[in-house]
Formats: structure tokens, sequence, C-alpha cells
């Protein structure tokens, strides 16, 4: 619900809110294009009570009506904090859903906090687990990860941080391809990266010094949400916001950082925005998909080591 308000606060070209909830009174503070309460015979309008289950019969008994809001659409973005009853229990539906109407279907999800206990923790993964079976990426941020970016922040600021990266993510690829930019995508872009694209890990930085976009970069390739060995991602697509000062030179060079930092193999798609409202910095987002990342293993999976990963590598090579 956050995010979504804070989405229609700043706007998002080209994309629109579908708020979706088990509670009535929540639903009814959040600022949204269109809003479902869903599950009122199961919950009758008062949330899922942290139960998974219920978030799941809840959406299964509005299946017609989320389909509906859905038609139309190209991109499908599923956004919620994992732990909890409706968003963990719920999203997995609305993707099965998506996908069975041959969307393009992201999640973008954050896990909790571990002060919020070791229950949301439990839905969190399962939920994860099931979100990975039926969207083409899910998109990770591991809330304690922020507190390694801001470590003095109370829980309550850190909460809207999280948020604030929610939309960031949704905002940065959507409007990569709708918002005219330098340079801009088209949805065969980034589709090229996010069809298929397992989990995917989000890093930011920021920078106005001399030199700016080198440090920038090098900022979010070394980002703590950025939790992975960088050098296995299957894909990534990077977001570059400027001053209006920033040559196309900047933003190319980026591309080139993050570029040399992957695999020759990987899959780089990239949009350049100028904004106004920054006064001499460069932002840069990347999103690196199909990582090897702790939350994309199976319980009791383990990740490949080198070895194997050269086995399987050339195992491939052969077949070709």
């Amino acid at each position: 619900g956050n995010t979504i308000s804070r989405m229609m606060e700043v706007g998002i070209k080209g994309a629109e809110t579908v708020a979706l909830n088990t509670d009535a009174q929540d639903l009814l503070y959040a600022t949204a294009d269109r809003k479902i309460l869903i599950g009122s015979e199961i919950t009758d309008g008062l949330g899922a009570g942290n139960d998974p289950k219920k978030g799941e019969e809840a959406a299964r008994e509005d299946e017609e009506l989320i389909k509906e809001h859905l038609h139309g659409a190209d991109l499908v973005f599923i956004t919620c904090g994992l732990g909890g009853g409706t968003g963990t229990g719920s999203a997995p539906v609305i993707a099965e859903i998506a996908q069975r109407l041959g969307l393009l279907t992201v999640a973008v999800v954050t896990l909790p906090f571990s002060v919020e206990g070791r229950r949301r923790s439990q839905n969190a993964v399962g939920g994860l687990q099931k979100l990975r079976e039926v969207v083409d990426t899910v998109i990770v941020i591991p809330n304690d990860k922020l507190l390694e970016v801001a470590p003095d922040l109370p829980i309550p600021a850190a909460f809207k941080v999280a948020d604030q990266l929610l939309m960031d993510a949704i905002k940065g690829i959507t409007e990569m391809i709708t918002k005219p930019g330098l340079i801009n995508l088209d949805f065969a872009d980034v589709k090229t990266v996010l069809d298929n694209g397992g989990v995917a890990m989000i890093g930011i930085g920021s920078s106005d010094t001399d030199d700016r976009a080198a440090v920038a970069v090098e900022e979010a390739l070394n980002s703590p949400l950025l939790d992975v060995d960088v050098t296995g991602a299957k894909g990534a697509l990077v977001n570059v916001t400027g001053s209006p000062d920033m040559s196309l030179e900047e933003a190319e060079a980026i591309v080139g950082q993050v570029s040399e930092a992957l695999d020759p193999d990987a899959q780089v798609m990239w949009g350049a925005q100028v904004s106004e409202d920054l006064k001499k910095s460069i932002n840069v987002m990347v999103i690196l998909s199909g990582v090897h990342s702790p939350y994309a293993l199976k319980p009791g999976e383990r990740p490949p080591t080198k070895e194997e990963e050269g086995e399987t590598n050339l195992g491939l090579e052969s077949l070709g």
C-alpha cells in the first residue's frame, strides 16, 4: 500500500497503479488508480492476520476480478513486502494469473528486517519460493541490507527507504521505456533482460564529485544491496539519471564499466535520463538478473562451486 501511494505521489509515466488488499481500512487510505478488496468472504475485510494461506485464498476467491484488472497490460509489476499475510499469499496467485494472460511478470519485493521476528522471515522465504516459480523475474531487496547502507537509520525511517527503493526500481524500469530521455529502451529490450530473469538484485550509487560517473557506478556495483557475485549475472538493466549538464559520454562510460564487470555473454540494456531536480549529480541504478544469490536457492540447495559452473558452461558450449 505504501509503495503504491508513493508512486501516485511521484507519478510514473505510462503506468497504472492497482492497490490490492484484504484489509478494507488500509485500502481506504491507499491512493491508487484502482483499488481491489479481495477475499471479503474469507476475511470480512479485516486483513489476513499475517497468514499467507489466507492471503492466497483471498486472491483465489477473486481471481476473475484480478484478471479483469490485468487485461490490456504488457508488463505487470507485483510489489509487496514479503512476510505478512496478504502480499506473501496473494502475490504468487496474481503472478500466475498474469502469466496465464501472457504478460511479462516482474515481482519487486522486500524481505523483512530480522527485528520483525522469525515468523515473518519464514513467511517471506516461503512466499519468495512460490513467487520464483511463477514470475519471469523477482527483484529482491533484503531490508537488513538497508541497515548496512545507512546504519544509523531508525526502523520506521528504514521502512520508508525500503518503500522508496521499490518505487525507484519500478519507476526506473518503466520510464526507460515510456519517458523520452537521452537514451530510451523499448519493451523488447527490457524483456530481453527480465524474461526468465530468475532472481535479480539491485544496486544504487550517486555522486556529484568531479569523477561522478565512475564513482556512482562503482558505488552501485559495490552496494550492500547487491549482495552477490556480479560476474555471474545473466543480464543487466542500467538506468542513468543525471543533472542537465550530464554528457552522453558520461552515461556511456557508466554502462561500459557495468559491462566490464559482468560476463561477456551477459545482456546489458541501458537508458539515460536528464533530471532538472539534480543539481550536479549522477544517479545510477543497476538491476542484475539471473544472479546466484542466497535468496535464489531452494531450501537445502547450495550455490554451485566455480568448478561446477565451469563444467555446466563447457557442457552447454559443446552442445552449440
